[in-house]
Order: structure tokens, then C-alpha cells, then sequence
């Protein structure tokens, strides 16, 4: 086990990343070629994103339109009742349209989620033990390209969204990944980075791999208590702020360029969709005791566990 120490204006171009993306992994993955699920899924997902510009370029009219009715008014300086009447159609539609691209953004980004779990579970069983490098740029893509959940009004955060935790009976699935409490060699604990193998309802435990060794090499036997699901979607801070973890809040983050998660406290939240967490983490070399401000993805940011002492 090796240690060490947008909003949805921004949606869009992060849908042709992704779309590429994974059309990429396709190619260079035989098993997802050859799966006939798989191609179908990534042409549903191509015509998605071609749904959600068609949807963004209604809405961008109908603003103009907006725009330069309010342009006409001011050179009338008047507001009669035939531009109070457009107005009101009009605003009526922009809602409808901005409504209409939320459904059609969420539709492709849940085909994304949809996709990579699928390739995720379809991978190799016996995989090498990856590049450090690779693994860091994998993990941070994971956390860059988390699906953004913006809730409409009235609507509520799902469960693992943001800061929201999982109910108890959740049960995660193969291949997730999650935070895990192990006992290392020299026999202190330590919360790391794993990926789910499989769950035995009968004894209600988990086996799990750490991502850091060869599948395999570093299998854990492990009590629900001792996981804790990661999001699975962003909290929007312009639509769900509540489900972000406050200012000051004590938790378990991973370390930036390790796969372990350390104690610390929310310094600053995300202001945007595209910004993380800044995280002030515990750490005794500091006349602080703690470090510098480090940005972590909402991924990979948990309620902190308080832990029996033994």
C-alpha cells in the first residue's frame, strides 16, 4: 500500500469533453468495442448533448427577444399594455426553455454516469497495478467530471449529493468507489480510497480493494460502518447551497496527489460548478496546526466519523 503525502453555462462544453472522452475509451478498450450496449449508449449520449444545444440555442432566442423588447420600450418610454402582454408570454417561455435544458443536461449527464459504470465494471479482471501519475490524473478527472446536480425549484438534493449522506440501508455497488477505514501493517487506521468487489448480505460486509495496489494484493473484509459511500453527484452552490458542507465544518478529505483521506476543515466552499472545496488540513508542522488552504473535488470530501477511542 504506497502513501504519501460551473454553472450550468458551463455544462455544455463539459458534455463535448466527456463525450469524447469516453468515444476515446471505447476505442482503446476491446471488451467496450465489442459490446453492443455500450456503442448504443455512447450514440444515445451524442444525441443528448445535440438535444441540450438545441434546447440552449431556443433558449438564447427567446432571451434576445426578451432583450429587445425591453429596447423598444425605452425608445417608446412607455410600457403599453400590448408590450406588458409580450413580456409576460415571453418570460412564460424563458422559464419553460430553461426548464426544458435542465431536463436535457441532466438526461445526458446521467448517460455519462451511465457509460462509465458500465465500462468501469466491464474492465479487465486482473488489472496492473497503474502508473502513480496515471492514478492521480484518473482520480482527478473522476472528480472534475462528477455529474452536477441543480435542483428545480421546489426540488430536493438527492441522497450523495454534495454534503447529503447515504440512508443506512444503502448498499453500495461493485466497482464504486468509497472511503475506507483499514488497519494498515503496523497497525494504525487509516480512512483510504477503495473500490467495492462485492457485498454479503448474510454477514452484511463489503470486500473491497484499495486502488493504490494490484486488484487483489490489498483486499479488505469490511462492516458497512467501516465505508462511506463518495457523491455521486455536485451540489450547484447557486441551487443547492444547503447541501454543501458549511464554512468551519470538520471532515475527511483525500489528500491532493495521495489516496488517503485526512481530518480537516472546510476553509472555503465552492462558489461555482467548477470550483472545489478548499480545505485547511490537521497537521502538527504548522504553528497552526494546519496547512495551507488545498483544493479537494466534492467527490472526494465526507462527514467526518467520530471514532470510538479504544
Amino acid at each position: 500500500m504506497r502513501r504519501s503525502r460551473g454553472t450550468l453555462n458551463s455544462a455544455p462544453s463539459s458534455l463535448v469533453t466527456s463525450t469524447k472522452e469516453l468515444n476515446q475509451s471505447a476505442r482503446n478498450s476491446p471488451s467496450s468495442m465489442n459490446d453492443l450496449n455500450v456503442t448504443e449508449s455512447l450514440q444515445e449520449l451524442t444525441d443528448l448533448v445535440q438535444k441540450v444545444e438545441s434546447e440552449r440555442q431556443h433558449s438564447e432566442n427567446t432571451l434576445g427577444n426578451i432583450e429587445k423588447t425591453h429596447e423598444k420600450i425605452q425608445q417608446e418610454q412607455k410600457v403599453s399594455q400590448y408590450y406588458k402582454q409580450k413580456l409576460k408570454g415571453l418570460y412564460e417561455s424563458a422559464l419553460q426553455d430553461a426548464s426544458s435544458e435542465i431536463d436535457a443536461l441532466r438526461k445526458a449527464l446521467h448517460k455519462i454516469s451511465e457509460i462509465r459504470s458500465s465500462m468501469k465494471s466491464e474492465s479487465t479482471v486482473v488489472k496492473p497495478l497503474m502508473r502513480r501519475g496515471v492514478l492521480m490524473s484518473m482520480l482527478l478527472k473522476e472528480g472534475t467530471y462528477l455529474p452536477l446536480w441543480a435542483s428545480k425549484h421546489g426540488e430536493t438534493a438527492p441522497t450523495l449529493c454534495g454534503a447529503i449522506q447515504a440512508d443506512p440501508s444503502y448498499i453500495s455497488q461493485s466497482s464504486d468507489h468509497v472511503a475506507a477505514r483499514v488497519k494498515g501493517n503496523d497497525g494504525e487506521e487509516n480512512w483510504i480510497l477503495a473500490q467495492v468487489v462485492s457485498f454479503n448480505s448474510a454477514t452484511g460486509k463489503y470486500d473491497i480493494d484499495d486502488v493504490d495496489a494490484e486488484e487483489g494484493k490489498e483486499r479488505h473484509t469490511l462492516g458497512k460502518r467501516r465505508l462511506v459511500p463518495l457523491p455521486k453527484y455536485k451540489a450547484s452552490p447557486d441551487t443547492d447551497s444547503y447541501a454543501l458542507f458549511p464554512k468551519g465544518t470538520t471532515v475527511y478529505a483525500l489528500y491532493p496527489q495521495t489516496t488517503c483521506f485526512y481530518k480537516g476543515i472546510v476553509h472555503e466552499l465552492p462558489t461555482s460548478s467548477n470550483l472545489d472545496y478548499s480545505i485547511l488540513f490537521e497537521d502538527s508542522s504548522y504553528p497552526s496546526g494546519y496547512s495551507p488552504p488545498l483544493m479537494v473535488s466534492q467527490r472526494y470530501v465526507i462527514a467526518c466519523r467520530h471514532e470510538k477511542k479504544k
